[in-house]
């Protein structure tokens, strides 16, 4: 009972945040960022929550990113910290984590969930791989990524800088024709069942706007949809096309 009891206070606590965003989904969202003309929407490909578990659809991470830079642990010319990045990550923050993408092990596991969520950040969104699934989902930690692994950090990765705009590339197929995402420190970071997007702080406003818009047209659409209109008479009636 304790450790439900603890989780959902996680759970909930992820969901708060000084933004309204926080009150759209990340499909929303990132409709409001295309009509803004951004290319990618602010969607960071392939990032998906594996905690607490996708059962759990009222789980929504909203807040401001705290950047961290991995490098290949064979590459001595990077900077170095002189702290652990987990500890000296702010609370009510989201850890964005960019991982080098030939690496193959995680860069995140159980002991630095219980560090972040010791300090009040509100989940961990991974361009690359975490490890330790069970430690995540029983301390109900908030934790996005591209895969999971066996292996641990050393001597694969290790973290070289935070606090600067990171570049996160799209991986795999396709990857050469979708637009990379570049998020800058203090950026919002929301992330759902559906995915990850950041938005930036200057177009913060512009996108509560047309979020809203978005969400009362497509709640138009769905009434006519259920009551037998169609879609593309329910589309052009009220998105007009």
């Amino acid at each position: 009972m304790h450790r439900t009891l603890a989780r959902l206070g996680q759970i909930a606590k992820a969901m708060s945040s000084n933004s309204k965003l926080q009150e759209f989904s990340t499909c929303e969202i990132s409709d409001a960022l295309i009509k803004l003309a951004v290319p990618n929407g602010g969607y960071i490909p392939d990032i998906n929550m594996v905690s607490p578990t996708t059962t759990e659809p009222s789980v929504r991470v909203c807040g401001p990113a705290y950047t961290v830079k991995m490098v290949l642990g064979s590459n001595t010319s990077a900077p170095k910290l002189s702290a652990h990045f987990v500890d000296t990550a702010p609370a009510d923050h989201v850890v964005v984590i960019d991982a080098p993408p030939e690496a193959k092990n995680a860069v995140w596991g159980g002991l630095m969930t219980a560090g972040a969520q010791a300090n009040g950040a509100l989940g961990v969104v991974i361009s690359g791989r975490c490890r330790d699934l069970s430690e995540h989902r029983s301390l109900g930690f908030p934790v996005f990524s591209r895969g999971h692994s066996t292996l641990g950090q050393s001597p694969f990765t290790r973290p070289s800088e935070i606090n600067i705009p990171v570049q996160i590339q799209p991986q795999g197929a396709g990857a050469e024709a979708f637009p990379a995402v570049t998020v800058v420190p203090g950026d919002w970071i929301v992330a759902d069942q559906d995915g990850v997007v950041c938005v930036p702080v200057a177009l913060e406003s512009k996108v509560l706007e047309l979020a809203a818009k978005g969400r009362a047209i497509d709640e138009k659409c769905m009434q006519d949809i259920k009551a037998g209109k169609g879609v593309q008479n329910s589309f052009k009636l009220h998105r007009g096309k």
